[in-house]
This record gives C-alpha cells, structure tokens and sequence, in this order.
C-alpha cells in the first residue's frame, strides 16, 4: 500500500463505526474510572485525617504502592491475575458484561485515585489555619467549618493538578488494550491490520487524543476561571 490517503480511512463506514466504538469506550473507562478515583480519594483522605491513628500509615501504603507500581502492570495483575481467582459464576457474569472494560476502570480507577487523594491534601493543607479558626470564631463547628470554609478553598486550590490528573487519566485509558478492552487504541490497531495504512489511521488517532485532552483541559480551565473569584472578575 503506498501513497498518503487519509479518504481511505475516513470514508471507509465500518472503520468509521469502529473509531466511534473506540471513542464510546474510551469514555466510558475514563468517566467510570474518573469518578471511582475521585471517590475513593475522598474516602482516603477523610480516613487520613480521621483521629484513628493506623488510619496514615494505611493511607500512605496505598499511596506508595499505586504511585511506584507501573499503571500498566497493575492492569495486567487485576485482568490476568484477580480476574482468574474470582468465583465461576461472577468470572462468567463479568465476562457476559464487557470484563475488559470494567477491569480496567477498576484498575485505573484505583491507581488514579492515590493522585486524587494527595492532590486534594495538598490543596487541604494549603489553605491558612486562620480560616477554620475565623470560622469557629463565627459559630461554625468543625464539620460546618470544613464543608463551607476550608473545603471549597481547598478544592479550588487543588484544582490545576487534578485537571492535569484528569487529562493523564483519559490517556492512560489506552492502556486497557493490554487487557483487550475495544478502546480507540485497540480500534486503531484493528483498522491498521484491516487497511494497512498505518500512517493514515495513527494519524487519525493522535488527532482524537489530542481534541479530546484539550476539551477536558479547556474544560478545566474553565472550571478553575469559574472557582477563583479573581480571575472570574477579570475576565
């Protein structure tokens, strides 16, 4: 197959229907996988600054693990590993229902949620100790105080590095060809075994990646204008 034709992949109606399948799935593991993360960071976080003591070292394991364990081989050990010791019935149920995909929004989910977590400590503790005393000081008590006063600080503080989290979720999200999820990676690996115009197809999936990525970080932006009344002000 020589020549450049890009008319060979984009008007080609099955390989047309298998990037829309890719896109759908894609989203799919990254929204799934976005909320299980951002859930379970907040449980995480909620447990670290819990008064039980072993409720840190417990957190910071977790941490430690997902943040120096390769995303990818913590998919392959959840499809490979954990998939094949689960009981016959639930294995053959997970199967039936697209066990790929959910396997994968388990295990990004959970890598992804060791960032979430540390991102929103980090935008926690950068907020000044004056306010939650300003805030008892006005009548709040401690659980009022963190839900009116420091948490919306906090969020809004910890929101540049979660868009950035967010945004390498959604590429990471390629990674579940490995566990043979029909993502856009695994559709653009079909469509070049099909057409064999490499160049073409991997063209067309570099161009979806990176409209995709700047909506979400055009998105966050907006949502970081929106928080910070400064900069809503001067816009």
């Amino acid at each position: 197959m020589t020549g450049f034709d890009l008319s060979a992949i984009l008007t080609n109606s099955d390989y047309r229907a298998m990037l829309l399948h890719g896109i759908e799935t894609t989203f799919a593991i990254y929204v799934g996988s976005w909320l299980l993360a951002m859930t379970l960071a907040i449980l995480l976080l909620a447990f670290r600054m819990s008064p039980v003591r072993i409720g840190e070292p417990i957190v910071k394991a977790y941490i430690s693990y997902h943040r120096n364990v390769p995303t990818l081989v913590q998919l392959m050990l959840w499809y490979f590993g954990i998939f094949t010791l689960l009981p016959q019935g639930l294995t053959n149920w997970l199967t039936d229902h697209n066990a790929e995909a959910i396997f994968a929004i388990i295990g990004l989910g959970l890598c992804q949620a060791a960032y979430f977590s540390e991102d929103l400590r980090s935008g926690l503790r950068s907020v000044s100790p004056g306010q939650m005393e300003a805030a008892k000081a006005l009548g709040h008590g401690y659980i009022s105080a963190l839900r009116f006063v420091v948490m919306p600080q906090g969020v809004r503080n910890a929101l540049p590095p979660l868009i950035n989290h967010s945004v390498s979720l959604f590429k990471n999200s390629s990674l579940a060809i490995v566990v043979g999820a029909s993502e856009l990676t695994h559709a653009v690996k079909e469509i070049e075994n099909l057409s064999f115009r490499t160049f073409e197809i991997y063209l067309v999936g570099t161009v979806l990646y990176l409209f995709f990525s700047l909506i979400i970080m055009g998105a966050g932006a907006y949502l970081s204008m929106r928080a910070d009344p400064a900069r809503r002000a001067r816009a």
